[in-house]
């Protein structure tokens, strides 16, 4: 948890239960709530003219979203939903405020959250603008190893399912498919079950 869940009660928070596929918030709305997931899986996306999903990130257990808009009063630059069943802690941003100012350890969590995702945007970034697949899927799945103690070959179950990993790197499915597989040929990966291991 970046924030404790009894902090966060004692300032007003209130538990939200979000079904699978259910909106949180839309593109474009204002950002009026701190929200921290309790348990769940909630996917940030924006949708291009001809519907294609992009996904921004996917964030579960512990982890918050939408927080840095609340500093610069902008509205979302993308769409938040539940892809589970998600319990989530909604908090005012009035209230959120107030507690950044009156806990400044609490504060210093919240800034190294917001700098490791902008360190992720950086990663990203430099990885959509690849033009090798290959690249773009070992990349996602460094970046997601790099959080893990256990660096040995295969230690790390990626949980992210191909259609994911298509929707964060901007690939086909279908060439995600492959790619895995030919990282799997060269003993980058190995494949267990359908679940991907590095």
């Amino acid at each position: 948890m970046i924030i404790p869940e009894d902090l966060l009660l004692a300032f007003g928070a209130n538990y939200e239960k979000y079904e699978s596929n259910e909106i949180i918030f839309h593109e474009g709305s204002l950002p009026k709530f701190y929200f921290q997931i309790v348990n769940g899986t909630v996917e940030l996306s924006n949708y291009h003219e001809d519907g294609k999903e992009f996904t921004q990130n996917i964030l579960s257990n512990g982890q918050s979203f939408g927080e840095s808009l609340i500093f610069n009063d902008k509205p979302y630059p993308m769409t938040a939903i539940a892809k589970t069943t998600c319990n989530i802690l909604k908090l005012p941003k009035s209230d959120f405020l107030n507690l950044l100012s009156q806990n400044p350890k609490v504060s210093l969590d919240v800034f190294k959250c917001l700098a490791d995702r902008l360190y992720y945007k950086y990663i990203m970034l430099f990885n959509v603008s690849s033009n090798d697949p290959l690249f773009k899927v070992k990349a996602i799945m460094n970046y997601l190893k790099g959080y893990n103690s256990n660096n040995k070959p295969y230690s790390f179950q990626v949980p992210l399912t191909r259609q994911q990993i298509a929707n964060l790197t901007g690939l086909r499915v279908e060439t995600v498919i492959r790619s895995v597989k030919k990282l799997e040929n060269e003993r980058v990966l190995k494949i267990e079950k359908g679940k991907i291991f590095y």
